[in-house]
């Protein structure tokens, strides 16, 4: 299988660094070509496109809050379409708001099934992004996310998280082989590490085998590769590292 979009980036990533102008920037001259787009950048959607037609990038995937997605679907396609994106992403669930137990992780998936199907009447896709929680076992030694994704919902799986929250991503890749089209690409810094970057690393700077990863995720039929760090202390170093062990990962996949 072949990636459609190797090399984007969240700009989550950068949100310490304004303006966005010089963040595109940065992207366009390491190499990305995609990027996705959250809360801020959501609600100045056309300024947003504008800064990304300038920079020679798309948008592919966006993340929104499940209260939006939830109270107000119709402004998430608008804004989904003035972006350009094919992918609006529910990114996390607040610690309060955390079923507890099977029925109530279930009824979750439900309300997020029936979203996608509301944005698949849009034209658009919708996918969960996990953290370390969905992996937590619950009392009938099933896991939240089997939960949240149901049936049918597409999974972004940001790998760090999974890693974190204690679960081979291997396992959890091909088990849901074929409904992973977005994956995060992300790293965590060896223990004691990066304390100042809050125990990331760049992507290939940490302790995550992504050469492996990288092939099981193609070979589960991923679509689309996302960079992430979440505290970078230096935006440029991350992106130009980041870049160019995803373009290496990439070449590497394709020889």
């Amino acid at each position: 299988m072949t990636l459609r979009h190797p090399v984007g980036v969240q700009l989550y990533s950068g949100r310490n660094f304004p303006p966005l102008g010089s963040q595109l920037a940065v992207l366009a001259h390491c190499g990305f070509t995609h990027v996705e787009t959250f809360g801020p950048l959501n609600e100045k959607a056309n300024e947003t496109r504008h800064l990304l037609d300038r920079y020679g990038l798309a948008a592919s995937s966006a993340h929104v809050g499940l209260d939006q997605i939830e109270s107000d679907t119709g402004g998430v396609v608008r804004a989904a379409r003035a972006l350009g994106v094919e992918f609006v992403v529910a990114p996390y669930l607040s610690p309060e708001r955390r079923p507890t137990d099977r029925a109530g992780w279930a009824a979750l998936g439900e309300r997020l099934s029936r979203r996608r199907d509301a944005f698949a009447r849009a034209g658009l896709r919708f996918a969960w992004h996990n953290h370390d929680f969905e992996f937590e076992p619950l009392p009938n030694d099933t896991f939240p996310i089997e939960h949240v994704l149901g049936a049918d919902l597409a999974w972004e799986a940001d790998l760090a998280w999974v890693t974190l929250g204690g679960a081979d991503p291997v396992v959890w890749i091909e088990r849901y082989r074929g409904r992973i089209p977005l994956i995060h690409v992300k790293d965590v810094a060896p223990a004691g590490a990066r304390t100042d970057e809050d125990g990331w690393a760049d992507v290939g700077e940490g302790v995550l085998p992504w050469a492996a990863l990288w092939n099981a995720c193609v070979v589960a039929g991923a679509e689309i590769m996302i960079a992430e760090h979440d505290n970078p202390s230096d935006f440029a170093r991350f992106a130009r590292r980041s870049g160019a062990a995803m373009k290496a990962l990439s070449q590497a996949r394709a020889s």
